[in-house]
């Protein structure tokens, strides 16, 4: 059985040849052995995304961040999926947050 940073190669693969449906499988997979693995659970949402279906990313996103709200990536993700549908406070929000933790992060970094 292939272990979960194959299958995450995998799905990047059928992801560059926007085989998303098949992606989100061997995410799911990967996720399978690895609930919290970061990177399958960024791709899978990716790829509802690229099909199209932003509240299914949103939704996951949001779920995502529930779980890991230090995450800067979900919220600058979570932004741009409320941009794409047009909910401009929604996405000035998720986007200010996204800032104020990447200053968090910097502060935290210049006191090492």
């Amino acid at each position: 059985m292939p272990d979960k940073e194959e299958l995450y190669d995998e799905a990047i693969d059928a992801y560059a040849d926007d085989k998303f449906d098949e992606a989100i499988e061997l995410y799911k997979k990967a996720l399978e052995l690895d609930a919290k693995y970061a990177d399958a659970i960024h791709g899978m949402i990716m790829c509802y995304q690229a099909k199209g279906d932003l509240d299914t990313a949103i939704e996951l996103t949001r779920k995502y961040i529930a779980q890991e709200p230090d995450d800067i990536l979900a919220h600058t993700n979570l932004s741009m999926f409320y941009q794409k549908k047009g909910m401009v406070p929604e996405a000035e929000a998720a986007g200010a947050e996204a800032r104020r933790l990447d200053w968090k992060r910097q502060l935290k970094e210049g006191k090492k």
